[in-house]
């Protein structure tokens, strides 16, 4: 029971404005995929745009949903009236200021619609379907265009929050490619059952007897209610167009009252200082005046990287907020000097310097994937070393010692990427594998000993072919561990690749040190063994003191690598 409240305690910590938005737009978005799928029924019939959408009334109608359903669109949009008004800055990302412009406009497109099916119907029992829909938007005027834009705002807006909330996932690199193969077909379907359905009631709407049964007044209503229906949509959406105008004033009242509040300095610590109005983050006067700062969330306190130490008396600064608590408590970090730049918000001079500084990334940069933006997870590292390369380059030409470790780590390489894994870093005749990029920690410690298995495999084939050429074969070290660390670019500049950091990574470099004393070809460390579910008594057990930590630590010596592929087949077999 205590460590259920302490987990609330903790999800209440890390909520914040944003993360109400988000659950409310998830809600809505469910909405919009619901009602275009639907629309794609059009390219069946408007019968079966009839069937499917009682299914959708029924639904989305029951008392429960739609006080979720009409609490999130009202909450919504009064958060993003708000966060018109809170921004300060609009030049983050060319894209996020794109899908405030799209959410704020959706109300004032869809308000006519809204109105005019579910308030008709609460009013007057109106019952306006697909047949009166198409028929009002395609024959009796041209409101289709409307409806149009509306469905493709609407879905754009949706998939860009989507985007934002998925980019930083862990699966989202996998499901990239359906959810855009999703984010494109959908609307397609849909605007092509809306225009199928329409044709077939304009060819319909011809008949008097088709009119005569779907153009009641209790369908469509009398023209008094529509004048009044209209009415209603026209103050409505000059109430909304003057809340949005109201925020806009507010922002400048805002701005007037920081300007005659008084200015303070911002001194960055490399000899930078800047002039601000009190109430602008930090990360906003960086923002402001072009100062490069590192930013991968965009300043949503998702991540920590736009952190600053403060130097000199940090009493003064306001507390932290609860969403910047929580991220600092996430990093490990106590200190209360080292603040996140997009939360502090300084009443006074302030002088730090940045924890991270931007080379690449700095506050208005765009982040590619996150997998290249940094991302913790589980990944097994396997190092493996060419044996006596030194040796070889004494006596062979230097094009051909480079022409032989480039067969070697063609076939490590060939190895690794046969059995799952992604060939990392190559240094000198060594090479860096990571395995577990788009796979679960069993699997991915699996494909690791069965790589090692075809490494050994592969060399056999090379030194066969090279035998007339070799003094002695060619022999390799590997070395196997599995942890939590840190994937994504690495660098500066033109000179940036993608790899993994994390004690785990230096771990399999240790391991792989280890096979030339305890002369074997491969060590691999009791997490990978356990994890992949191999016997435990298959492999000979070892202590062996790792540099850098304290205690020492269980290894299996593997003296022939080509056993493991048997090992790890019959640890599948027992587990199926």
């Amino acid at each position: 029971m205590a460590k259920a409240l302490a987990q609330m305690s903790e999800l209440v910590r890390a909520a914040s404005l944003r993360q109400v938005r988000l659950v409310c737009g998830v809600v809505l978005f469910a909405y919009v995929v619901s009602h275009l799928l639907n629309h794609a029924l059009g390219n069946i019939s408007v019968d079966a745009m009839e069937v499917g959408v009682y299914y959708h009334v029924l639904f989305w109608q029951f008392l429960p949903v739609a006080i979720i359903f009409y609490a999130a669109a009202l909450i919504h949009m009064g958060l993003g009236v708000y966060a018109l008004y809170q921004r300060r800055q609009f030049r983050w990302r060319t894209i996020e200021p794109l899908q405030l412009v799209l959410g704020l406009s959706i109300p004032a497109l869809v308000m006519a619609h809204v109105i005019g099916v579910r308030l008709g119907q609460t009013l007057y029992g109106h019952q306006k379907l697909y047949p009166q829909e198409l028929y009002l938007f395609f024959v009796a005027s041209n409101r289709i265009w409307t409806m149009t834009i509306l469905l493709i705002i609407a879905w754009v807006h949706g998939c860009i929050g989507i985007y934002f909330w998925l980019r930083l996932k862990p699966f989202f690199t996998r499901a990239a490619p359906y959810l855009l193969a999703a984010a494109v077909l959908i609307p397609t379907l849909a605007l092509l059952g809306v225009y199928q359905g329409g044709r077939s009631v304009a060819i319909e709407a011809d008949d008097g007897e088709w009119r005569t049964h779907n153009l009641t007044s209790r369908q469509v209503g009398t023209t008094a209610e529509a004048n009044t229906l209209d009415r209603i949509t026209g103050g409505l959406t000059i109430g909304y167009v003057g809340l949005l105008g109201l925020a806009l004033a507010a922002r400048g009242v805002r701005a007037w009252r920081e300007r005659r509040g008084g200015m303070i300095a911002l001194s960055y610590g490399n000899g930078k200082t800047v002039r601000v109005p009190k109430g602008l983050s930090v990360l906003e006067a960086s923002l402001r005046h072009n100062v490069p700062h590192a930013s991968v969330c965009g300043g949503r306190a998702r991540c920590s990287t736009c952190r600053i130490r403060v130097i000199g008396d940090h009493g003064v600064l306001p507390e932290p907020s609860q969403r910047e608590a929580f991220v600092l408590t996430r990093v490990g970090t106590t200190d209360p000097s080292i603040r996140l730049a997009c939360q502090l918000r300084p009443t006074s001079d302030l002088s730090f310097f940045q924890l991270f500084t931007a080379h690449t990334l700095s506050a208005n940069a765009q982040a590619s994937t996150p997998a290249r933006i940094g991302q913790e997870r589980y990944l097994v590292s396997l190092f493996v070393d060419m044996r006596g390369s030194t040796q070889l380059a004494e006596k062979r030409l230097p094009f051909d010692t480079v022409f032989i470790v480039n067969r070697f780590l063609g076939a490590v390489s060939q190895a690794v990427i046969e059995n799952g894994g992604q060939p990392n870093q190559f240094v000198g005749d060594g090479m860096l594998a990571l395995f577990g990029l788009s796979t679960d920690p069993q699997t991915a410690c699996r494909q690791a000993l069965k790589a090692a298995a075809g490494i050994a495999a592969h060399v056999d084939e090379l030194n066969e072919l090279l035998s007339h050429d070799l003094r002695q074969p060619i022999r390799f070290g590997i070395g196997i561990h599995g942890g939590e660390v840190i994937i994504g670019d690495i660098g500066y500049r033109d000179h940036i690749v993608f790899t993994a950091l994390g004690d785990a990574v230096n771990v399999a470099a240790r391991l792989q040190d280890m096979t030339k004393t305890l002369a074997c070809e491969a060590v691999v460390s009791e997490e990978v063994r356990r994890t992949a579910g191999v016997a435990d008594d298959s492999l000979p057990q070892q202590e062996v003191a790792i540099r850098g930590r304290d205690e020492p630590m269980a290894v299996r010596v593997v003296a022939d690598v080509r056993g493991l592929t048997a090992l790890v087949d019959g640890s599948e077999r027992v587990a199926a």
